[in-house]
Protein backbone atom coordinates (compact mmCIF):
# COMPACT_ATOMS: atom_id res chain seq x y z
CA UNK A 1 0.00 0.00 0.00
CA UNK A 2 1.10 3.67 -1.08
CA UNK A 3 1.72 6.71 1.09
CA UNK A 4 -1.11 8.54 -1.37
CA UNK A 5 -3.58 11.06 0.60
CA UNK A 6 -6.96 10.74 -0.31
CA UNK A 7 -8.64 12.40 -3.08
CA UNK A 8 -11.23 15.48 -2.25
CA UNK A 9 -13.43 13.33 -3.30
CA UNK A 10 -12.96 10.40 -1.09
CA UNK A 11 -12.85 12.47 1.58
CA UNK A 12 -15.98 13.91 1.26
CA UNK A 13 -17.69 10.07 0.27
CA UNK A 14 -16.25 8.69 3.68
CA UNK A 15 -15.90 11.60 6.11
CA UNK A 16 -18.41 9.65 8.60
CA UNK A 17 -16.33 6.96 9.02
CA UNK A 18 -13.04 9.21 8.91
CA UNK A 19 -14.37 10.73 11.89
CA UNK A 20 -14.59 7.36 13.55
CA UNK A 21 -10.72 5.47 12.34
CA UNK A 22 -9.28 8.24 10.73
CA UNK A 23 -7.56 9.65 7.80
CA UNK A 24 -4.62 7.43 8.01
CA UNK A 25 -7.06 4.50 8.47
CA UNK A 26 -8.79 5.03 6.03
CA UNK A 27 -5.96 6.21 3.03
CA UNK A 28 -4.77 3.05 4.11
CA UNK A 29 -8.36 1.06 3.21
CA UNK A 30 -8.29 3.10 -0.02
CA UNK A 31 -4.77 1.60 -1.06
CA UNK A 32 -5.54 -1.91 -0.27
CA UNK A 33 -6.70 -4.74 -2.61
CA UNK A 34 -8.54 -7.39 -1.70
CA UNK A 35 -8.83 -11.33 -3.02
CA UNK A 36 -12.04 -13.20 -2.41
CA UNK A 37 -12.98 -16.79 -3.72
CA UNK A 38 -15.41 -18.91 -3.06
CA UNK A 39 -19.19 -16.79 -3.25
CA UNK A 40 -21.69 -17.78 -1.10
CA UNK A 41 -23.54 -15.57 1.52
CA UNK A 42 -20.88 -14.74 4.28
CA UNK A 43 -18.17 -14.05 1.56
CA UNK A 44 -20.77 -11.81 -0.54
CA UNK A 45 -21.76 -10.05 3.52
CA UNK A 46 -17.90 -9.12 3.71
CA UNK A 47 -17.78 -7.79 0.15
CA UNK A 48 -20.48 -5.70 0.68
CA UNK A 49 -19.01 -4.29 3.45
CA UNK A 50 -15.44 -3.55 2.46
CA UNK A 51 -16.87 -2.00 -0.48
CA UNK A 52 -18.73 0.65 1.70
CA UNK A 53 -16.00 0.89 3.69
CA UNK A 54 -13.82 1.69 1.06
CA UNK A 55 -11.10 -0.48 0.11
CA UNK A 56 -9.21 0.32 -3.32
CA UNK A 57 -10.12 -2.85 -5.04
CA UNK A 58 -12.07 -6.22 -4.56
CA UNK A 59 -11.30 -9.13 -6.69
CA UNK A 60 -13.76 -11.89 -7.27
CA UNK A 61 -13.21 -15.36 -7.82
CA UNK A 62 -15.72 -18.01 -8.62
CA UNK A 63 -16.60 -19.55 -11.69
CA UNK A 64 -19.58 -21.69 -10.36
CA UNK A 65 -22.84 -21.02 -12.03
CA UNK A 66 -26.13 -19.29 -10.33
CA UNK A 67 -28.25 -22.17 -9.00
CA UNK A 68 -30.96 -22.52 -6.23
CA UNK A 69 -29.00 -22.54 -3.38
CA UNK A 70 -27.19 -19.71 -4.52
CA UNK A 71 -30.13 -17.31 -4.94
CA UNK A 72 -31.20 -18.12 -1.43
CA UNK A 73 -28.21 -17.44 0.38
CA UNK A 74 -26.83 -14.40 -2.19
CA UNK A 75 -28.34 -11.07 -2.42
CA UNK A 76 -26.25 -9.67 -4.54
CA UNK A 77 -27.68 -12.06 -7.23
CA UNK A 78 -30.42 -10.13 -9.31
CA UNK A 79 -33.72 -11.82 -8.90
CA UNK A 80 -34.55 -12.10 -12.29
CA UNK A 81 -31.17 -13.88 -13.18
CA UNK A 82 -32.10 -17.07 -15.40
CA UNK A 83 -30.24 -19.55 -13.80
CA UNK A 84 -27.30 -20.80 -15.12
CA UNK A 85 -27.49 -18.89 -18.17
CA UNK A 86 -26.49 -15.27 -16.69
CA UNK A 87 -22.83 -15.43 -16.02
CA UNK A 88 -20.86 -16.85 -13.02
CA UNK A 89 -21.35 -15.90 -9.50
CA UNK A 90 -18.42 -13.58 -9.64
CA UNK A 91 -19.83 -11.82 -12.84
CA UNK A 92 -23.42 -11.33 -11.43
CA UNK A 93 -22.14 -10.39 -7.77
CA UNK A 94 -19.00 -8.16 -9.57
CA UNK A 95 -21.96 -6.15 -11.32
CA UNK A 96 -23.56 -5.59 -7.88
CA UNK A 97 -20.80 -4.69 -5.74
CA UNK A 98 -19.95 -1.41 -8.32
CA UNK A 99 -23.11 0.18 -7.51
CA UNK A 100 -22.63 0.03 -3.60
CA UNK A 101 -19.29 1.93 -4.46
CA UNK A 102 -18.18 3.70 -7.62
CA UNK A 103 -15.05 4.70 -6.41
CA UNK A 104 -13.91 0.81 -5.47
CA UNK A 105 -12.49 -1.18 -8.52
CA UNK A 106 -14.46 -4.40 -8.58
CA UNK A 107 -12.99 -7.02 -11.07
CA UNK A 108 -13.20 -10.87 -11.59
CA UNK A 109 -10.49 -13.17 -11.66
CA UNK A 110 -11.65 -16.82 -13.99
CA UNK A 111 -9.72 -19.82 -12.67
CA UNK A 112 -9.71 -22.70 -10.34
CA UNK A 113 -8.03 -21.24 -6.65
CA UNK A 114 -5.64 -23.75 -7.11
CA UNK A 115 -4.13 -22.88 -10.22
CA UNK A 116 -3.04 -19.39 -9.02
CA UNK A 117 0.72 -19.25 -8.11
CA UNK A 118 2.89 -17.19 -5.63
CA UNK A 119 3.14 -14.58 -7.76
CA UNK A 120 -0.28 -14.42 -8.31
CA UNK A 121 -1.19 -13.35 -4.97
CA UNK A 122 1.94 -10.48 -4.52
CA UNK A 123 -0.75 -8.16 -6.04
CA UNK A 124 -3.25 -8.20 -2.80
CA UNK A 125 -3.28 -7.08 1.05
CA UNK A 126 -5.59 -9.88 1.84
CA UNK A 127 -6.56 -12.80 0.66
CA UNK A 128 -10.15 -14.38 2.05
CA UNK A 129 -11.56 -17.51 0.95
CA UNK A 130 -14.57 -19.09 1.47
CA UNK A 131 -16.01 -22.96 1.71
CA UNK A 132 -13.16 -24.10 0.49
CA UNK A 133 -11.28 -27.37 0.67
CA UNK A 134 -9.04 -28.77 3.44
CA UNK A 135 -6.40 -28.48 0.62
CA UNK A 136 -6.80 -25.49 -0.52
CA UNK A 137 -6.61 -23.70 2.61
CA UNK A 138 -3.38 -24.56 3.47
CA UNK A 139 -2.21 -24.47 0.26
CA UNK A 140 -3.14 -20.90 -0.35
CA UNK A 141 -2.42 -19.59 2.86
CA UNK A 142 1.36 -21.03 2.13
CA UNK A 143 1.59 -19.55 -1.07
CA UNK A 144 0.66 -16.45 0.48
CA UNK A 145 3.43 -16.93 3.49
CA UNK A 146 6.09 -17.31 0.78
CA UNK A 147 5.82 -13.92 -0.49
CA UNK A 148 8.19 -11.03 0.98
CA UNK A 149 5.60 -8.70 1.96
CA UNK A 150 2.99 -9.51 4.63
CA UNK A 151 -0.46 -10.65 2.83
CA UNK A 152 -3.10 -10.90 5.56
CA UNK A 153 -5.13 -14.35 5.05
CA UNK A 154 -8.63 -15.59 6.29
CA UNK A 155 -10.77 -18.40 5.86
CA UNK A 156 -14.41 -17.70 6.44
CA UNK A 157 -16.94 -21.15 6.96
CA UNK A 158 -21.00 -21.00 6.97
CA UNK A 159 -23.11 -24.09 8.08
CA UNK A 160 -26.62 -23.79 8.19
CA UNK A 161 -26.67 -21.84 12.31
CA UNK A 162 -22.70 -21.83 12.92
CA UNK A 163 -19.71 -21.02 11.63
CA UNK A 164 -15.91 -20.30 11.99
CA UNK A 165 -13.64 -17.39 10.92
CA UNK A 166 -9.35 -18.34 10.65
CA UNK A 167 -6.61 -15.56 11.05
CA UNK A 168 -3.22 -15.40 9.35
CA UNK A 169 -1.21 -12.37 10.10
CA UNK A 170 2.09 -13.36 10.20
CA UNK A 171 4.27 -11.43 12.50
CA UNK A 172 1.62 -8.35 12.79
CA UNK A 173 2.60 -5.15 14.59
CA UNK A 174 -0.23 -2.46 15.42
CA UNK A 175 -0.89 0.38 17.77
CA UNK A 176 -3.91 0.46 20.12
CA UNK A 177 -5.07 3.30 22.75
CA UNK A 178 -4.24 2.47 27.13
CA UNK A 179 -4.81 5.28 28.89
CA UNK A 180 -3.94 8.56 27.34
CA UNK A 181 -0.69 6.30 25.76
CA UNK A 182 -0.55 4.97 21.98
CA UNK A 183 1.06 1.26 22.50
CA UNK A 184 3.02 -0.57 20.07
CA UNK A 185 1.49 -4.43 20.09
CA UNK A 186 3.27 -7.27 18.21
CA UNK A 187 1.73 -10.88 17.51
CA UNK A 188 2.90 -13.72 15.89
CA UNK A 189 0.15 -15.87 14.00
CA UNK A 190 0.47 -19.79 13.27
CA UNK A 191 -0.37 -20.56 9.53
CA UNK A 192 -3.51 -22.64 8.98
CA UNK A 193 -1.52 -25.82 8.62
CA UNK A 194 0.33 -25.31 11.89
CA UNK A 195 -2.61 -24.48 14.11
CA UNK A 196 -4.87 -27.54 13.01
CA UNK A 197 -1.97 -29.78 14.06
CA UNK A 198 -1.74 -28.65 17.50
CA UNK A 199 -2.12 -31.96 19.79
CA UNK A 200 -5.88 -31.58 20.84
CA UNK A 201 -4.68 -32.76 24.69
CA UNK A 202 -2.41 -29.90 24.82
CA UNK A 203 -5.24 -27.29 23.94
CA UNK A 204 -7.01 -25.10 27.15
CA UNK A 205 -10.14 -27.78 28.01
CA UNK A 206 -12.74 -24.81 27.65
CA UNK A 207 -12.13 -24.72 23.91
CA UNK A 208 -14.66 -24.24 21.39
CA UNK A 209 -16.37 -27.38 21.05
CA UNK A 210 -17.55 -26.06 17.70
CA UNK A 211 -13.56 -25.90 16.98
CA UNK A 212 -13.26 -29.75 17.20
CA UNK A 213 -16.45 -30.58 15.02
CA UNK A 214 -15.40 -28.25 12.69
CA UNK A 215 -12.08 -30.45 11.88
CA UNK A 216 -13.87 -33.55 12.06
CA UNK A 217 -15.92 -32.72 9.24
CA UNK A 218 -13.24 -31.15 7.44
CA UNK A 219 -11.36 -34.26 8.01
CA UNK A 220 -13.95 -36.77 6.44
CA UNK A 221 -14.15 -34.54 3.64
CA UNK A 222 -10.91 -34.00 2.75
CA UNK A 223 -10.65 -38.22 3.28
CA UNK A 224 -13.32 -39.07 1.06
CA UNK A 225 -12.53 -36.47 -1.38
CA UNK A 226 -16.11 -34.28 -1.00
CA UNK A 227 -16.36 -30.56 -1.41
CA UNK A 228 -17.35 -28.73 1.30
CA UNK A 229 -20.88 -29.55 2.27
CA UNK A 230 -20.92 -32.37 -0.19
CA UNK A 231 -22.32 -34.50 3.09
CA UNK A 232 -25.76 -35.89 3.99
CA UNK A 233 -27.28 -37.65 7.15
CA UNK A 234 -26.49 -41.06 5.69
CA UNK A 235 -22.63 -40.60 6.15
CA UNK A 236 -23.36 -39.07 10.09
CA UNK A 237 -22.11 -43.12 11.34
CA UNK A 238 -18.40 -42.74 9.62
CA UNK A 239 -18.05 -39.29 10.43
CA UNK A 240 -18.93 -39.99 14.01
CA UNK A 241 -16.49 -43.32 13.54
CA UNK A 242 -13.68 -40.68 12.36
CA UNK A 243 -14.29 -38.39 15.96
CA UNK A 244 -13.74 -40.99 17.88
CA UNK A 245 -10.76 -42.53 15.77
CA UNK A 246 -9.59 -38.60 16.49
CA UNK A 247 -10.57 -38.44 20.03
CA UNK A 248 -8.44 -41.70 20.12
CA UNK A 249 -5.41 -40.29 18.81
CA UNK A 250 -5.67 -36.91 20.75
CA UNK A 251 -6.67 -38.15 23.96
CA UNK A 252 -9.89 -36.15 24.17
CA UNK A 253 -12.99 -37.11 25.51
CA UNK A 254 -15.71 -38.05 23.12
CA UNK A 255 -18.26 -35.59 25.23
CA UNK A 256 -16.10 -32.87 23.78
CA UNK A 257 -17.27 -33.42 20.32
CA UNK A 258 -21.66 -34.35 21.03
CA UNK A 259 -23.26 -36.27 18.26
CA UNK A 260 -26.03 -33.60 17.87
CA UNK A 261 -23.36 -30.92 16.71
CA UNK A 262 -21.75 -33.08 14.45
CA UNK A 263 -25.10 -34.03 13.08
CA UNK A 264 -25.77 -30.24 12.41
CA UNK A 265 -23.16 -29.74 10.66
CA UNK A 266 -23.51 -32.70 8.43
CA UNK A 267 -26.49 -32.74 7.55
CA UNK A 268 -27.93 -28.55 7.54
CA UNK A 269 -24.82 -27.68 5.54
CA UNK A 270 -26.57 -25.08 3.29
CA UNK A 271 -25.66 -21.24 4.75
CA UNK A 272 -28.13 -19.33 7.00
CA UNK A 273 -28.58 -15.64 6.17
CA UNK A 274 -28.57 -13.90 9.63
CA UNK A 275 -25.30 -16.05 10.21
CA UNK A 276 -23.78 -14.96 7.07
CA UNK A 277 -24.52 -11.74 8.28
CA UNK A 278 -22.90 -12.11 12.09
CA UNK A 279 -19.71 -13.69 10.15
CA UNK A 280 -19.55 -11.34 7.60
CA UNK A 281 -19.77 -7.94 9.60
CA UNK A 282 -16.93 -9.39 11.97
CA UNK A 283 -14.81 -10.73 8.73
CA UNK A 284 -15.23 -7.37 7.93
CA UNK A 285 -14.37 -5.39 10.89
CA UNK A 286 -11.36 -7.67 11.34
CA UNK A 287 -9.82 -7.01 7.71
CA UNK A 288 -10.47 -3.36 8.55
CA UNK A 289 -8.16 -3.60 11.77
CA UNK A 290 -5.48 -5.52 9.52
CA UNK A 291 -5.22 -2.70 7.07
CA UNK A 292 -5.79 -0.05 9.05
CA UNK A 293 -3.30 -1.02 12.38
CA UNK A 294 -5.75 -0.25 14.55
CA UNK A 295 -7.55 -2.19 17.42
CA UNK A 296 -6.72 -5.26 18.50
CA UNK A 297 -6.51 -8.32 16.06
CA UNK A 298 -8.46 -11.56 16.12
CA UNK A 299 -6.08 -14.14 17.35
CA UNK A 300 -6.45 -16.37 15.48
CA UNK A 301 -10.63 -18.51 14.98
CA UNK A 302 -13.70 -16.83 15.88
CA UNK A 303 -16.72 -18.97 16.44
CA UNK A 304 -20.23 -18.14 16.15
CA UNK A 305 -23.50 -20.57 17.17
CA UNK A 306 -26.40 -19.31 17.13
CA UNK A 307 -28.16 -22.04 19.57
CA UNK A 308 -25.98 -20.11 22.16
CA UNK A 309 -25.99 -16.83 20.58
CA UNK A 310 -22.36 -16.86 21.61
CA UNK A 311 -18.88 -15.35 19.85
CA UNK A 312 -15.70 -17.21 20.65
CA UNK A 313 -12.24 -15.80 20.46
CA UNK A 314 -10.17 -18.60 20.40
CA UNK A 315 -6.07 -18.28 20.14
CA UNK A 316 -5.07 -21.85 18.77
CA UNK A 317 -1.56 -21.63 19.07
CA UNK A 318 1.75 -22.95 20.27
CA UNK A 319 2.82 -20.98 23.26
Amino acid sequence: MTGAELTEQETALYDRQIRVWGVDAQRRLSKSHVFVSGLKGTAVEFCKNIVLAGVGSLTLNDDNPVTEEALAANFLIPFDENMGGGGSLAELCCDSLKDFNPMVHVSVEKGDLSSFDVNFFEKFDVVVISCCSLAAKKSVNEKCRKLSKRVAFYTVDCRDSCGEIFVDLQKYAYAKEKADETVECLLQYPSYEEAIAIPWRSLPKRVSKLYFAMRVVERFEDVERRKPGETSISDLPNVLKLRNELCLAHSLNESQIPDSLLERLVVSTKEFPPISAVLGGILGQEVIKAISGKGDPLKNFFFFDSVDGKGLIEDISTP
